[in-house]
C-alpha cells in the first residue's frame, strides 16, 4: 500500500508542477486544471527519452526530479489564483483516491489489477522489468509505445517502488488526474456541482471498467483525449488563452503524450477532433497551429521509426485475436455511463440486474445526450461537439473495419466526451442529479468488482517457458496465491503455449498426475515435492523439476494464447 500511494503522489505531484510550468511558458498566468494532464504527457516523453540511456532508468528518475524542481522554481511568485483553486481539487482528489481503492478494499490486498479479467498486464510487467535492466523485450522490438512503462521504471529506480506498485500507482494517478482535468470544464459552476460532476466524468463507467481490468493505456488515452478537447475549448472560449500565440502548444504536448502511450492510433481521436474543431470554428488560427505542430513534430520525431514498426502489431489484424478478453461486441451505450454491471463484457440481463434495467438506463442517457448535444450547439460549444464527433467516427471505423476488441477501446476512449456533453449544459437541472446518481453507482459497481492479483512480480516463471515447452507441467502454488490473489489465470498466462495443471502446494501428495513431465514449485529449496524428480534449475523464486520417463495421457489442459486471453468463464 505504501509503495502504491507513494507512486500516486510522485506521479500526480510531478505532473502538476511540470504541466503548470509548461502552460506558464505558453503565457497562461492563472492556474489550470488541465496542467496535470499536460504534465503527465510530458512525463511519458521525458522518461522514454532517458530510460534507455546508461543507468537503466536512473537518469529517468533524475530527469523527472530535475524537471519538477525547475518547474516549482519557475512558478514561484508567477502563478495567479493558485491557492484558492487548489482547495477545490482536494475533495476531488480524495474522493477519486477513495473510489479507486474499492478493488483493494474488496479483495483485502494490493496487487496486479484485473488478473482474472485481462492477462495483458503480465506482458507489461515483463517488458518493464527488462527495460529496468537494460534488456530487450518483444514489446520493445515491435515498436510498442512504452512511455508509461518508462515512468514506472523511473519510480522504481528513483524511489525503490516495485513495478507492480508502480503500475497500480500510475493507474490510480491517471484516474485522479482525469477527475481534476474535468474541473476545467466546470470552472464556472459552484463547487457543490463541479466536484461530483468532475468525479463522474473522470471515472465514468467504461473508464472505471478499464481501470478494473488493469488497462492503464486506455485510461491514459481517454485522459489525453478529454484534455485535448478541453484545451481546444479554452483556446476558443477563455479570454486569457484566446490571445496567446502559443495557445495550441498544450494540445501538441498532449498529442505527444498520446503517441508515447498509444502510438499512432492515439492520433485518430485527437487529429479528428482538431479537424472538426477547425471546421466548426470556420477558421484555423494559423500561427498558433504552426507553433503547436512544430512542438509536436520535435517531440515525436524520435518515435517515428517505432511507430512504423507498430503498424503490424497483432491488435490491428482483423484476422487476429479479435475478441481478446471479450465475449462479443460491447454495446456503445456503455459509453454513456449507465450500465448496471460489475463486468462491462456481459450482455444485458446476464448479471444481477434484469435486462430492462440496462435498456432503461441506456434510453435515459441517450435522451440526455441528444438534448445535451442540442444545448451545446446553441451555446457554441464547438470543441465539445468536435470531440464527440471524433469519438463517434473512431468507434464507427473500429466497428466496421476493426475487431470487437478495438471497438470496445474506442467506446472507452470516447466515453468521457459523451458524459461531458450530457453534464455540462444540464448540470443545473434536476435531471442531471438523477443521471449523476445512476452513473456514479455504475462506476462504483465496476470498481468494486475488480479482481486484484499477486502483489509482486518476477519474470522467472515466464523464463521457464523455454524449458518446459509444451509440458505437460504441474505448478504447485501457495493457497494464498491461488485462493486470494487470482493466481491461476496469472500462472496459466505466464506458461501459455503448453499443457498446464495448477494445484495448491500444501495439498499435493503421492505423485504428479499421469503424463506430467515437469513440476514447478515456488520454494527454491533442494527437497523435491514428489519422489523420482530431478531438479533442472533454480530460477528464484521458482524451482523446476523434471520427471524422467513420464508417460500416459496428461489431464492438464492446453493453455493456448487466445484461450489464456479470454479470462474468466462467462
Amino acid at each position: 500500500m505504501v509503495g502504491t500511494y507513494a507512486a500516486v503522489l510522485a506521479v500526480c505531484g510531478a505532473s502538476l508542477a511540470i504541466g503548470q510550468a509548461a502552460l506558464a511558458l505558453c503565457g497562461v498566468r492563472r492556474w489550470s486544471w488541465l496542467s496535470p494532464a499536460v504534465g503527465l504527457a510530458l512525463l511519458c516523453a521525458a522518461c522514454w527519452a532517458t530510460v534507455r540511456l546508461p543507468g537503466d532508468g536512473v537518469l529517468s528518475a533524475v530527469a523527472v526530479l530535475l524537471l519538477a524542481s525547475l518547474s516549482v522554481a519557475f512558478l514561484w511568485g508567477r502563478l495567479e489564483n493558485g491557492g484558492g483553486v487548489l482547495l477545490l481539487g482536494v475533495p476531488v482528489a480524495l474522493v477519486a483516491l477513495l473510489a479507486t481503492a474499492l478493488p483493494f478494499i474488496a479483495e483485502g490486498h494490493f496487487g496486479i489489477l484485473g488478473t482474472s479479467f485481462n492477462p495483458d498486464m503480465s506482458q507489461h510487467l515483463l517488458a518493464t522489468d527488462r527495460l529496468a535492466h537494460g534488456d530487450s523485450s518483444q514489446l520493445l522490438n515491435q515498436g510498442y509505445p512504452l512511455g508509461p512503462h518508462a515512468i514506472v521504471v523511473a519510480l522504481n529506480k528513483g524511489l525503490g517502488i516495485g513495478i507492480v506498485q508502480g503500475f497500480t500507482g500510475l493507474a490510480i494517478a491517471v484516474a485522479v488526474i482525469a477527475s481534476l482535468a474535468a474541473l476545467a470544464a466546470f470552472r464556472e459552476q459552484p463547487p457543490w456541482l463541479a466536484v461530483p460532476a468532475a468525479l463522474v466524468l473522470g471515472l465514468t463507467y467504461m473508464v472505471a471498467s478499464y481501470f478494473a481490468q488493469g488497462s492503464f493505456k486506455e485510461t491514459m488515452q481517454a485522459l489525453f483525449f478529454l484534455a485535448f478537447v478541453l484545451v481546444l475549448r479554452e483556446a476558443s472560449r477563455n479570454a486569457e488563452w484566446r490571445e496567446l500565440p502559443l495557445r495550441l502548444v498544450p494540445a501538441a504536448l498532449l498529442a505527444a503524450g498520446s503517441v508515447y502511450t498509444y502510438s499512432f492510433p492515439g492520433l485518430i481521436w485527437l487529429g479528428a477532433a482538431f479537424i472538426a474543431w477547425a471546421v466548426l470554428e470556420r477558421s484555423l488560427p494559423l500561427r498558433p497551429a504552426l507553433f503547436g505542430l512544430g512542438v509536436f513534430a520535435a517531440l515525436v520525431a524520435p518515435e517515428i521509426g517505432r511507430m512504423i514498426d507498430f503498424h503490424s502489431f497483432e491488435t490491428f489484424d482483423p484476422n487476429g485475436p479479435g475478441l481478446g478478453n471479450l465475449f462479443g461486441q460491447v454495446s456503445p451505450f456503455e459509453g454513456l455511463g449507465i450500465w448496471p454491471s460489475g463486468d462491462f463484457r456481459l450482455s444485458p440481463g446476464e448479471g444481477a440486474v434484469p435486462a430492462l434495467g440496462y435498456y432503461a438506463g441506456a434510453a435515459f442517457a441517450t435522451i440526455l445526450l441528444a438534448y445535451g448535444l442540442v444545448l451545446c450547439w446553441r451555446r457554441g460549444e464547438r470543441a465539445l461537439i468536435a470531440g464527440l464527433t471524433a469519438a463517434a467516427l473512431a468507434y464507427a471505423a473500429a466497428r466496421l473495419g476493426g475487431t470487437p476488441y478495438t471497438a470496445a477501446k474506442a467506446i472507452e476512449v470516447g466515453a468521457p466526451l459523451a458524459v461531458l456533453v450530457i453534464l455540462l449544459p444540464l448540470l443545473r437541472r434536476p435531471v442531471a442529479w438523477l443521471y449523476l446518481a445512476a452513473a456514479a453507482g455504475c462506476s462504483l459497481l465496476a470498481l468494486a468488482n475488480a479482481p486484484v492479483g499477486p502483489s509482486s512480480y518476477s519474470p522467472a516463471l515466464t523464463g521457464l517457458r523455454d524449458d518446459v515447452g509444451e509440458g505437460p507441467t504441474l505448478v504447485l502454488a501457495s493457497r494464498k496465491l491461488l485462493a486470494a490473489e487470482h493466481g491461476a489465470p496469472y500462472i496459466s498466462w505466464e506458461l501459455r503455449g503448453g499443457r498446464v495443471c495448477i494445484e495448491t502446494a500444501g495439498e499435493a501428495s503421492g505423485s504428479p498426475p499421469p503424463g506430467v513431465r515437469f513440476v514447478v514449485t515456488e520454494a527454491s529449496g533442494s527437497q523435491p515435492p514428489f519422489a523420482n524428480l530431478r531438479r533442472v534449475r533454480v530460477a528464484p523464486p521458482y524451482t523446476l523439476w523434471e520427471r524422467p520417463g513420464a508417460h500416459g495421457e496428461s489431464p492438464c489442459p492446453l493453455v493456448a494464447v487466445r484461450q489464456a486471453r479470454q479470462g474468466a468463464p462467462r
